[in-house]
């Protein structure tokens, strides 16, 4: 019986669904953690999501920044809260744990657990050095060439902008957290890293504008976190901060994952800290 945890799945490309359709549990009692990035096309989010509902006990969902997207040849054009609450109900009529559903609790190996799926975007606190406003680190990030296709498909709507969203996303996540027994330790699913520190092994930093808040510093302690597990920066590996492991699961574009060395796959979440090894 284990927690298992994947992200950025991009099954758009044919190589990445050929991956999927080849991933199994290894026994009927596992659940399987998706921090995001599914597709692009509400279609090809459905059609994974059920195929891994089948296979494995209990699946939870949080969404990434590719599956806000509204895309000319998506047959639903929804744009903003509307397409959230879409893939949401969409989560539901397959069985998938959303968000916005009661936070399910792992009794497994590691356990009582409580596995919190987020749902929290950016507010643009990423930002390069030297600027201290929104505007000007997205003039440095456009300047520098580097600017998230978010900028032309995530619409905040019916918010003036993503911050405002993230901002929102902020107070009722924190909330829900809040109102958990203080006693309960938490696993925190986002598709975007909690803490900034990830990010700054990125080769374009000025991207880490698109990467999360600094509202959420600290959050992996205020909320009794034994395990983080997010992806986003297609830079699959674990980091420890304050003693939770952080864990980037992603499996990314053909083009990166094709080199590793090994085979990828789901990657069991870290709930002991006690086994961590070679962390900086």
């Amino acid at each position: 019986m284990s927690l298992l945890a994947i992200s950025d799945l991009h099954v758009r490309h044919p190589e990445n669904r050929e991956f999927v359709e080849r991933l199994r549990p290894e026994s009927d009692c596992d659940w399987l953690l998706i921090a995001g990035d599914v597709g692009e096309l509400s279609t090809d989010i459905e059609n994974t999501l059920s195929l891994l509902r089948d296979r494995f006990s209990t699946v939870v969902w949080a969404p990434g920044n590719h599956e806000l997207w509204t895309v000319p040849e998506d047959p639903v054009q929804a744009r903003g809260v509307q397409r959230y609450n879409h893939l949401v109900e969409l989560c539901r009529r397959l069985g998938v744990l959303t968000p916005e559903d009661p936070y399910p609790v792992w009794d497994g190996p590691g356990g009582p657990v409580a596995v919190a799926p987020l749902f929290l975007l950016y507010d643009y606190t990423f930002r390069p050095h030297g600027t201290s406003t929104e505007q000007q680190a997205l003039t440095v990030a456009h300047d520098a060439g580097v600017v998230c296709t978010d900028e032309f498909l995530l619409h905040p709507d019916p918010y003036l902008g993503r911050a405002e969203w993230c901002r929102a996303r902020l107070k009722a996540t924190e909330e829900r957290l809040a109102a958990l027994p203080s006693d309960l330790p938490t696993v925190l699913v986002n598709h975007y890293p909690l803490i900034r520190e990830p990010t700054r092994v990125l080769r374009y930093p000025e991207f880490a504008l698109w990467c999360g808040t600094e509202h959420t510093a600290d959050w992996h302690r205020r909320f009794r976190a034994r395990a983080v597990v997010y992806g986003h920066l297609h830079i699959p590996r674990t980091t420890w901060h304050d003693g939770v492991p952080f864990q980037e699961v992603s499996l990314g574009y053909p083009r990166e994952w094709k080199p590793r060395p090994g085979s990828p796959g789901h990657v069991p979440v870290v709930l002991d800290g006690a086994s961590r090894t070679g962390h900086p």
